[in-house]
Protein backbone atom coordinates (compact mmCIF):
# COMPACT_ATOMS: atom_id res chain seq x y z
CA UNK A 1 0.00 0.00 0.00
CA UNK A 2 2.86 2.41 0.96
CA UNK A 3 4.29 1.96 -2.64
CA UNK A 4 1.08 2.45 -4.29
CA UNK A 5 0.99 6.10 -2.06
CA UNK A 6 4.22 6.70 -3.55
CA UNK A 7 3.06 6.01 -7.06
CA UNK A 8 -0.07 7.87 -7.04
CA UNK A 9 0.50 10.78 -4.25
CA UNK A 10 4.08 11.26 -4.56
CA UNK A 11 6.94 10.58 -1.47
CA UNK A 12 5.78 13.34 0.78
CA UNK A 13 1.95 12.98 0.62
CA UNK A 14 2.53 9.23 0.29
CA UNK A 15 4.37 8.92 3.20
CA UNK A 16 1.90 11.31 5.37
CA UNK A 17 -0.83 9.23 4.34
CA UNK A 18 0.80 5.84 5.00
CA UNK A 19 2.21 6.83 8.37
CA UNK A 20 -1.23 8.06 9.13
CA UNK A 21 -3.21 4.99 8.23
CA UNK A 22 -0.68 2.64 9.77
CA UNK A 23 -0.73 4.58 13.18
CA UNK A 24 -4.73 4.74 13.03
CA UNK A 25 -4.55 0.81 12.24
CA UNK A 26 -2.67 0.15 14.67
CA UNK A 27 -3.99 2.20 17.58
CA UNK A 28 -7.70 0.28 16.26
CA UNK A 29 -5.99 -2.99 17.10
CA UNK A 30 -4.70 -1.96 19.93
CA UNK A 31 -7.74 -0.35 21.33
CA UNK A 32 -9.95 -3.61 20.18
CA UNK A 33 -7.25 -5.96 21.78
CA UNK A 34 -7.73 -3.85 25.17
CA UNK A 35 -11.64 -3.58 25.32
CA UNK A 36 -12.62 -6.89 23.89
CA UNK A 37 -9.98 -9.11 25.34
CA UNK A 38 -7.96 -7.52 27.54
CA UNK A 39 -9.23 -9.12 31.08
CA UNK A 40 -9.99 -12.30 29.85
CA UNK A 41 -6.70 -12.92 28.57
CA UNK A 42 -4.97 -11.30 31.74
CA UNK A 43 -7.09 -14.29 33.82
CA UNK A 44 -6.42 -17.05 31.59
CA UNK A 45 -2.49 -15.75 31.57
CA UNK A 46 0.04 -18.57 33.41
CA UNK A 47 2.79 -17.06 35.63
CA UNK A 48 5.13 -16.83 32.99
CA UNK A 49 3.38 -14.81 30.85
CA UNK A 50 2.26 -12.56 33.42
CA UNK A 51 5.77 -11.81 33.63
CA UNK A 52 6.53 -11.18 30.37
CA UNK A 53 3.25 -8.59 30.43
CA UNK A 54 5.27 -7.08 33.33
CA UNK A 55 8.85 -6.73 31.84
CA UNK A 56 6.99 -4.91 28.37
CA UNK A 57 4.20 -3.02 30.77
CA UNK A 58 7.77 -1.18 32.33
CA UNK A 59 9.25 -0.37 29.36
CA UNK A 60 6.28 0.20 26.75
CA UNK A 61 7.69 2.64 24.95
CA UNK A 62 10.54 0.53 24.18
CA UNK A 63 8.97 -2.58 23.69
CA UNK A 64 6.91 -1.35 21.32
CA UNK A 65 9.62 0.63 19.39
CA UNK A 66 11.67 -2.46 19.13
CA UNK A 67 8.76 -4.59 17.74
CA UNK A 68 8.45 -1.63 15.10
CA UNK A 69 12.15 -1.66 13.91
CA UNK A 70 12.96 -5.18 14.13
CA UNK A 71 12.30 -7.17 11.24
CA UNK A 72 10.05 -10.07 11.20
CA UNK A 73 7.82 -9.10 14.30
CA UNK A 74 4.44 -8.96 12.12
CA UNK A 75 3.00 -5.69 12.80
CA UNK A 76 -1.16 -6.90 13.00
CA UNK A 77 -0.09 -9.56 15.29
CA UNK A 78 1.93 -7.25 17.85
CA UNK A 79 -0.59 -4.78 17.57
CA UNK A 80 -3.34 -6.56 19.33
CA UNK A 81 -0.68 -8.23 21.51
CA UNK A 82 0.24 -4.72 22.98
CA UNK A 83 -3.23 -3.70 23.42
CA UNK A 84 -3.37 -6.73 25.85
CA UNK A 85 -0.57 -5.54 27.79
CA UNK A 86 -0.27 -2.37 30.14
CA UNK A 87 1.51 -0.30 27.93
CA UNK A 88 -0.31 3.01 28.08
CA UNK A 89 -1.70 4.17 24.97
CA UNK A 90 0.34 7.67 24.09
CA UNK A 91 3.71 5.04 24.08
CA UNK A 92 2.08 3.10 22.19
CA UNK A 93 1.45 5.77 19.78
CA UNK A 94 4.13 7.46 19.50
CA UNK A 95 6.48 4.65 19.67
CA UNK A 96 3.98 3.57 16.55
CA UNK A 97 4.53 6.63 14.91
CA UNK A 98 8.48 7.07 15.24
CA UNK A 99 9.12 3.22 14.41
CA UNK A 100 7.19 3.18 11.38
CA UNK A 101 7.81 6.23 9.54
CA UNK A 102 11.01 5.52 8.34
CA UNK A 103 10.06 2.43 6.61
CA UNK A 104 6.96 3.93 5.07
CA UNK A 105 9.12 6.75 3.48
CA UNK A 106 11.23 3.52 2.05
CA UNK A 107 8.27 2.03 1.08
CA UNK A 108 7.14 5.14 -0.75
CA UNK A 109 9.98 6.02 -1.95
CA UNK A 110 10.04 3.07 -4.02
CA UNK A 111 6.96 3.30 -5.21
CA UNK A 112 7.49 6.42 -6.34
CA UNK A 113 10.37 6.19 -8.38
CA UNK A 114 9.11 2.88 -9.69
CA UNK A 115 11.21 1.22 -12.42
CA UNK A 116 14.64 3.76 -11.88
CA UNK A 117 16.12 2.10 -8.73
CA UNK A 118 19.43 3.68 -9.44
CA UNK A 119 17.72 6.97 -8.33
CA UNK A 120 19.49 8.65 -5.37
CA UNK A 121 15.67 8.44 -3.50
CA UNK A 122 15.52 4.54 -4.35
CA UNK A 123 19.56 4.21 -3.18
CA UNK A 124 18.56 5.68 0.00
CA UNK A 125 14.99 4.49 0.64
CA UNK A 126 16.93 0.92 -0.17
CA UNK A 127 19.85 1.70 2.45
CA UNK A 128 17.23 3.12 4.93
CA UNK A 129 15.25 -0.43 4.81
CA UNK A 130 18.56 -2.39 5.09
CA UNK A 131 19.90 0.07 8.15
CA UNK A 132 16.18 -0.52 9.78
CA UNK A 133 16.25 -3.86 9.74
CA UNK A 134 20.12 -4.10 11.02
CA UNK A 135 19.50 -1.81 13.80
CA UNK A 136 16.79 -3.49 15.19
CA UNK A 137 19.21 -7.02 15.65
CA UNK A 138 21.27 -4.95 17.67
CA UNK A 139 19.22 -3.08 19.27
CA UNK A 140 17.07 -6.18 20.38
CA UNK A 141 20.62 -8.07 20.79
CA UNK A 142 22.03 -5.45 23.15
CA UNK A 143 19.07 -5.43 25.11
CA UNK A 144 18.67 -9.07 25.46
CA UNK A 145 23.02 -9.09 26.65
CA UNK A 146 22.20 -6.17 28.81
CA UNK A 147 19.26 -8.62 30.56
CA UNK A 148 20.75 -11.55 31.05
CA UNK A 149 23.64 -9.26 32.60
Amino acid sequence: MAAAGGLLFGVAEGTALSVLGGSLGALLAFALARTVAGDAVTALAGERLARLERAVAERGFVAVLYARIFPGVPRDLSNYAFGLTRVGVVAFAAATVMGIAPRAYAYVALGGSLGSFDSTQSIVAIGLLVGMGLLGLVLVRADVARSRA
